[in-house]
Parts: C-alpha cells; structure tokens; sequence
C-alpha cells in the first residue's frame, strides 16, 4: 500500500464525516493524517507498519492506524465502505459546490432527493430550489453560477498545494536509479496561481531509454490510469493528481526544460525568433540552417543565441518579455527584500495567535516590524473591534514596543468599505491607527457601476493608505466582483494609495497582470499575507512569486521600505489628500452605514 492511495482514502474518510456535522472534529483527524500520510512519499508503507514506525508519525491516532492496517493487511478500508453506505450515492460531489455547506446539501436532499451536481443545477433552474425553505430565487441563482464556475475550475489546483505535490514528485523522478537530474517545469515552474497539471522534466543516463523510464512511472504505485508516448507520458493518479513527465536524453535537457517551462505563446514566440536567426528546435535540440547541432548547456545558452538575457521563469508568459530581456530586465523581488509585513490578524479579531506571538514569528524572518491590522466592528462576523477594543490594543502595542529593540509593532486596521464607499468607525477612530487598509468583505453583488462608485470614494478618504484584496476574487470559488479596474488604477496613482497584494494563496489579489499595470502607474504595492496565525506568515513567500509575475522589483513594494518609510508613506498620503482639498481635512457629512449582510 502506497502512500498516496492511502491519503486519498483517509481524505475520502475525512469527506464522509464532515457530510455528518457531528462528526466535524474528528473529520479533521482524518484530514491530518492523510497529510501525514502522504507526507511520508512511501512506495510501500508496510515496512513502516511491521516495523512500528508508522505508528510513530505525528498526526495518526489509534483510529486512522486503524484504517491503515485494514489496508494493508486487506487492501480495503471496511470502515469507508460503511460510511459509503450511509450517505446517498452521489451526494457527497455537492459538497464541491462553492457556498454549499452538508447541512444545506441534507436539507436540499431531505426536500427535494436531490442527490448529484446536476440535479441540484435542474432544481436550481426550474424554480424547485427557489421555494425550499430558506432558499429563494437569489439563492437559486446564486447555486447556478456556483455550478457553473465548479465546472470550469474543477481540474485546478491552488499554487501552494500544486508545488508541495510537484517537490514530491519530483523527489520520487530524482530516485530514479536511470535519472541524472530533474526538474519542476510547467505552472508551477512559473509560479501561476493556480495549476491544472504537474510538469516535471527528467534527463536520463545515455545507457537509459526515455520511453522505458517513463513507463516505470505510469506502472508505479497509486497511478490510476497513464498513457505513454516514448519519453512523455500522462499520468492520473487516485487522487486525482495529474503528472506531465517528460523523459530525455540528460544532453537535451535544458531545452527540454525551457520548452515544459514556457507558456504556448513564450516558446512560440521564442521558437520565431530563433527561426529569424536560422536556428530551429528539433526533438529538444537546436540546430542550425544546414542541420549542425548546437549545443546548449543551459537555459541562458539559449536566450543568449538571440542575444538575450535570461528570462527569470515566472516572466515566461508571451506578453512582451522578450522586448525586455533585449534591454534591461527588472531585478525583481525576492523574499529577503520584504522588511516587514502590514496585513495581519490576532487575537483581538479572528486570529489565532496574540500580538507578541506575531512579533516573535515575524523577528524569526528576519522582518524589522509587522503591523496589526485586526478587523473593524462592522465585520461582526471575523469578531471586528470595537472602539473600546482599539484603545485596548493600542495600549498592549505601546507596552509590547517598550520591551522590544531593533524591531516594532505598527497600530493598523483592516476597516471595511462599506456599501456608500465610507469607512468603517468614525474619522477621529481612523486618526488614531498608523495606516489603514481598506477592504471589502460584503454587498459583492452590486453593479459595475456601484462597486466602482463604491471603491473610488473610499480612495478619497485620507485616511486610506491601502487598498485590501482590491478584486474581492478567492480563486477556484469566487469570481472578483464587477468593476472598472483601471479607473481604480488611475485614480489610487492620483491619490497616492498603496494597492495590496493579498498573499492568501485563495486570493493572490492583485492579480498578477494589473500588478504590471500599477508599476506603470507608479503605484506602490503592499505584499500582504493576511495572516491569522503565525503560520499564515509564510504566505508572503507567495505573494514574492505572484509579485515576480508581475514584473515587481523591490523599489515597487511598500513593505520592502523601512517601518519609518512606510509610517512616512501613510502621512504624506494623509497630507496629499488634504491639499487635494483646498487646506481641509475633509469631514464625512453622513454617519458610516452598517452593511448588514455576511459576506458569501
């Protein structure tokens, strides 16, 4: 029993107990140890179970070492196929449709006996759905483009999750006995936000033939179906993963890595260019016009027959990078420029860990400040701070910074953008933070019109210093939420905002090509990684790499200023704003409305 069908079934598990609400902890149980499992990238774990090693891994209890004996002793899991019998058939694919929770989908079934996605999209449609209780027509429309927007993004995969699994593959391609090197190629390689396959590219020893050690792959443990085509070969294991593997000779590999790295139109267009100067590629090798072979020892051998920096991977899109590399190409950001991070949660709203905690995870970066920026009390449904709760937490950063030294605490907010364009809490409040990002978390449904109109008051306020998740997008779930985004770009360059980067690896909002759009303009761009754990701090190595996709150096990113810059970054904003207005710091007539609604 391999490690990979052995997750897969300890996730299926997972997937039946969280259907039964009473069951939520214990399907996180499961969860846990199908990471832990799989974690272990073991062709055969019985060595591991004989041996009482695997009873050691961090992450199995009794019960899931229970399921893991079965099958390897039998093969099977008996308790899976008990809980199989105990849900419908069917049911548990609606569990795939973004916003449709197991008590919705039983009380759909228990109305209804609906049972699959496209019998709920039937109901959805024909008006059945609408007169369940608790349902409605907006809901019924909602579900259809839930479905929809399943479908389209059913076979992607979130960069995070696609680059553990990549390293993994790639380690059991580099074990290979006949396998000189390897390497990650495709999306990943690119760092997409998101990956519909793993391509991994694999040189082999010149005794080895391509096409035969790209079959031991397709005949490996836990592949549920390949197809083979001498050296390439299609791979779908059973969960779903699916691996591009590419086999060649170890002496064309960094051709064959350039051609699995590039986008279609990169290696078309690059491919173009080598044609206009009378090289051609041919089975991963270039030749010249009379077909004498050209050596190429590595990727920038290759740019450089065009006369050509080296094209960093995550350019390698077909939208004007070859322009640049005959010039100048940006020096583009790395983790270790970001001095500090801005958009973080602690206890004082939804986070898990407290303000100290945070501080002492970001020291262990090497990061000189972080800001806390909890919720504000509109978001009564991420636990928002109320006026009372502000003075407390200011209070605890000023005594948290007394005792710190060479590193410091920022007081931030993350208020809510209400339905008129205002901000959350009243201007003497907003005066008293550091910086201010706004951000919107509910009402997505309005027109264009109004959500622009919504966003471009809010960059009025002086207050404003950045603009939160600017799309409103979770990828694979959500679509960003109608609006004119270069209006917004034009007007944040006028008004001198910060755009974030959210580094949520569900939002990686901006995305990557408006955030090419904003250098243009000049807008600074915050790497964000809204972070509600100490863990969540990692995410910034993310947003480096959406950042780097879009053409981002360091002189473009907020947070890879000092802490005193950025402080300096907020007041000049406030200052600009205020002499935009004739000398007066303008004054919100209305009081703030409260947007009612939870965000979907």
């Amino acid at each position: 029993m391999d490690s990979r069908t052995a997750a897969h079934v300890l996730s299926e598990i997972a997937a039946f107990l969280a259907f039964r609400a009473d069951n939520r902890f214990k399907a996180r149980a499961y969860r846990n140890a199908a990471k832990a499992v799989l974690a272990l990238n073991s062709e055969d774990l019985t060595p591991l179970y004989r041996s009482g090693e695997l009873a050691a891994v961090r992450g199995l209890g009794k019960a899931t070492l229970g399921v893991l004996a079965d099958l390897i002793e039998n093969g099977e899991s008996t308790y899976l196929e008990q809980l199989r019998q105990q849900v419908p058939e069917g049911v548990m694919d609606l569990l795939r449709v973004p916003g449709l929770t197991p008590v919705r989908i039983q009380q759909i079934h228990e109305a209804l006996g609906v049972q699959t996605v496209d019998e709920l999209e039937a109901a959805a449609r024909d008006g059945r759905l609408a007169k369940v209780r608790g349902f409605g027509e907006k809901t019924a429309a909602s579900l259809v483009d839930a479905i929809e927007f399943m479908h389209q993004t059913s076979a992607l995969t979130l960069y995070p999750r696609a680059a553990v699994e990549a390293a993994r593959l790639l380690d059991a391609a580099r074990r290979h006995p006949d396998v000189i090197r390897a390497a990650i190629a495709g999306s990943v390689r690119r760092h997409n936000e998101v990956a519909r396959n793993i391509d991994i590219v694999a040189g082999v020893g010149a005794a080895a033939d391509p096409a035969s050690v790209a079959a031991t792959f397709a005949r490996a443990p836990g592949v549920a179906n390949a197809s083979v085509d001498g050296g390439s070969a299609t791979i779908r294991y059973v969960d779903g993963t699916v691996l591009q593997l590419r086999c060649v000779r170890d002496d064309v590999f960094p051709v064959a890595l350039w051609r699995a790295t590039g986008s279609g139109a990169h290696v078309e267009q690059m491919t173009a260019a080598l044609a206009s100067r009378g090289f051609s590629i041919d089975d991963d090798q270039v030749r010249e016009t009379h077909g004498e072979r050209v050596p190429i020892a590595d990727e920038p051998a290759l740019y450089s027959l065009l006369g050509l920096a080296c094209v960093p991977p995550e350019m390698r899109e077909g939208t004007g990078e070859l322009a640049a590399a005959a010039g100048t190409l940006p020096r583009l950001v790395t983790a270790s420029d970001v001095r500090g991070v801005l958009h973080c949660h602690s206890t004082y709203s939804d986070g898990h860990a407290t303000i100290a905690e945070l501080a002492d995870a970001a020291r262990s970066y090497g990061w000189t400040y972080i800001g806390i920026s909890d919720h504000s009390q509109s978001a009564f449904y991420a636990g928002g701070m109320r006026a009372d709760d502000v003075a407390r937490q200011h209070d605890e950063i000023d005594a948290l910074n007394a005792t710190l030294t060479g590193f410091r605490v920022l007081k931030g907010i993350e208020a809510d953008i209400l339905a008129n364009g205002h901000l959350d809490y009243d201007d003497d409040t907003l005066d008293r933070f550091d910086y201010v990002i706004g951000s919107i978390h509910s009402r997505f449904r309005m027109t264009e019109s109004q959500m622009t109109t919504r966003i471009l008051t809010a960059l009025d306020d002086p207050r404003l210093t950045i603009l939160g998740h600017p799309t409103g997008r979770l990828l694979l779930t959500r679509e960003p939420y109608p609006m004119d985004m270069e209006a917004v770009l034009q007007k944040a360059a006028e008004t001198g905002i910060a755009l974030e980067l959210n580094a949520d690896p569900k939002r990686l909002d901006l995305d990557w090509r408006y955030c090419r759009r904003a250098k243009e303009l000049g807008i600074p761009i915050e790497i964000g990684p809204d972070a509600h754990s100490t863990r969540g701090l990692d995410c910034v190595h993310v947003g480096v790499g959406i950042a780097r996709k879009g053409w981002l150096e360091a002189s473009d990113i907020l947070n890879a200023r000092s802490a005193d810059d950025v402080l300096a970054f907020a007041t000049a904003r406030r200052e600009r704003a205020y002499e935009r207005w004739g000398g007066r710091m303008v004054q919100r007539s209305t009081p703030p409305d409260t947007d009612a609604d939870i965000p979907f």
